[in-house]
């Protein structure tokens, strides 16, 4: 790892922070360095609140750092800065008039807004100006908006949890609410992954038998937004549809639909949560980015609702063990 690559690497951790905070705007992460020393640092927090290069550079000038020392020192950012007025000036303007004259940047913005106007700023301002280190790490981090703005759809991650024996759901139910199949340290990260992504949708059957909240109650962060694909009124006692802020109803569609749908309302990432019928569908079409599939290695059905089965081109991503559980992460190849 080179230098640049160093401190790069650390504007990515220190954009990472924003997961699930930062929608509909990007994440970033962005240091200062001056004499191979970080002066100052900040990642974007939330829309509406400052970018990641006013945070850095607020960092440094907190610390005693003049704008007389920035014109030595280098600006490393993971994303291109900012061209145009949102709800908070353009970045790029910060930089020039902070008096930076080497900025290293790891990504173009695709935004239509910004898409290389934020480094033409800079070279105008004849800032030396890199573009492209660590780009496909940056480019990950970054994978819900760069799929939002380049497909025109949300990043689409299947979620299912499946016996030993490959089944999602006993065929005959007691109770109104979810028959676990995984213990509570899996159930627990998947709080976290919906503490992460935008929004989470299921089918009215999995609505009306399982009655789920779809919430983070077991991790700190912010709910998704909930939708439900519905033909049918659902009852309003449903956990989904009762409080303040009610899941969305979708009328039932294809998969392309709902995918457009939520592109317009602005959703840049969605969990596919169920039921077994939805998320084959979406299989099916080929219409998904992520799998995340927990498997309940001690636990057995015998008969049931049979799993999802991935089909098309795929490879594991990564597996966790959750004690006796299994989560394995596929991404469509």
């Amino acid at each position: 790892m080179n230098i640049h690559e160093k401190y790069m690497h650390r504007c990515i951790q220190l954009a990472a922070n924003g997961l699930g905070t930062t929608y509909p705007n990007p994440l970033v992460g962005c240091v200062i360095v001056l004499d191979d020393h970080i002066i100052g640092e900040g990642w974007h927090y939330a829309a509406g609140q400052p970018h990641a290069e006013v945070n850095a550079i607020n960092n440094a000038k907190s610390a005693g750092f003049t704008e007389a020392q920035f014109s030595k020192a280098t600006l490393y950012v993971s994303l291109e800065p900012c061209s145009h007025h949102g709800k908070t000036p353009p970045c790029a303007d910060l930089v020039i008039a902070s008096g930076f004259k080497t900025v290293i940047i790891g990504t173009l913005d695709p935004h239509h807004k910004v898409a290389g106007n934020g480094v033409k700023k800079l070279q105008d301002a004849r800032i030396t100006t890199t573009v492209g280190i660590l780009s496909g790490s940056c480019n990950a981090l970054n994978k819900r908006f760069f799929t939002f703005h380049k497909q025109q759809r949300p990043y689409i991650i299947l979620k299912w949890a499946e016996t030993a024996d490959s089944f999602i759901a006993p065929i005959h139910k007691n109770e109104q609410k979810p028959v676990w199949i995984t213990n509570e340290y899996s159930r627990q990260h998947v709080h976290k992954t919906r503490a992460q992504e935008h929004a989470i949708l299921v089918g009215a059957g999995t609505a009306i038998v399982d009655n789920p909240s779809l919430d983070v109650r077991s991790w700190s962060g912010m709910n998704p937004k909930r939708y439900v694909v519905a033909n049918r009124d659902l009852p309003q006692s449903l956990k989904l549809i009762q409080g303040n802020n009610p899941a969305i109803i979708l009328e039932e569609q294809s998969p392309k639909s709902i995918v457009s749908k939520l592109f317009e309302h602005g959703i840049q990432s969605v969990i596919i949560e169920g039921g077994s019928k939805t998320i084959q569908a979406f299989i099916d079409s080929g219409l998904w980015d992520e799998a995340h599939i927990y498997t309940g290695k001690s636990v057995l059905f015998k008969e049931g609702v049979a799993a999802p089965k991935l089909a098309g081109r795929f490879e594991l991503s990564n597996s966790t063990a959750f004690k006796k559980d299994l989560l394995n992460v596929y991404k469509k190849a």
